[in-house]
């Protein structure tokens, strides 16, 4: 999405990192990334072999864009889809559904335009994280420029609500990432070192241990569902939670 705030979150334990690895080489594929901002994933996409389509509606954001990818399509989602040059082999929705009236008619209309075998994948941060649910109990609900509160968020998500949301789409959720809180982004660069990257870590166990608490942002990594096939209570591929549901 637009908007300077929205930037590569590039460690090891990030969502933007679980996408490209979700996505792996391009090899001359097409993606379409969906509120890309300046295009931080997409020049990475790009750098992988993608051929990427990026949908920005911020006038600046979407001409720094276009240095970093194939094509880019200024349109705003929330005054519907915008014409595009289809299939994609891969569909990105990285933190935009939060930011959209209706995040179910933009992933049913664009989805139109997956290739088949294609692969989408979604991230939307953990409404449900433990932080909010403490400011909760405080009696607080404070909006933020950043974060899972953030001021521009018009939609928030849980583990299931995610999921339920996939479902009426007509997606069937082959694996879902929780990812930590991004504290390289968090805290001050001086304070950088091997302690945080220790902590770092400990909190991304923490996260996949505990997901629907402790994960500050999910990734699911989706593909259409096939004629006669059930999605209801299926099994979801966790890393870290033995192969069950995350819970």
């Amino acid at each position: 999405m637009s908007g300077p705030r929205y930037q590569l979150k590039d460690d090891p334990y990030s969502s933007h990192r679980a996408i490209l690895g979700l996505l792996g080489r391009g090899d001359g594929r097409r993606a379409l990334d969906v509120g890309a901002a300046d295009g931080f994933l997409a020049e990475l996409l790009t750098r992988r072999g993608w051929a990427v389509t990026a949908v920005e509606r911020d006038p600046v954001q979407a001409e720094r864009a276009r240095t970093r990818c194939q094509e880019v399509i200024l349109a705003d989602l929330a005054e519907g889809a915008p014409k595009l040059s289809g299939p994609f082999d891969a569909i990105v929705y990285g933190d935009v559904l939060e930011h959209l009236p209706d995040p179910l008619l933009t992933l049913v209309s664009l989805n139109e335009h997956l290739a088949p075998a294609g692969r989408i994948v979604v991230s939307v941060p953990n409404v449900a994280h433990l932080w909010v649910r403490l400011s909760l109990l405080a009696g607080r609900f404070d909006y933020a420029d950043r974060g899972i509160l953030d001021r521009t968020h018009l939609r928030f998500f849980t583990r299931r609500t995610l999921l339920a949301l996939l479902e009426d789409a007509g997606l069937a959720v082959d694996e879902l990432r929780p990812t930590p809180v991004p504290l390289p982004l968090v805290v001050p660069s001086r304070l950088h070192g091997r302690w945080l990257d220790a902590v770092h870590a400990v909190s991304a166990w923490a996260s996949r241990r505990w997901p629907s608490g402790l994960a500050y942002q999910f990734v699911a990594a989706c593909r259409p569902v096939a004629s006669g096939e059930r999605v209801a209570g299926r099994a979801l591929r966790s890393p870290g939670v033995g192969g069950n549901p995350a819970r």
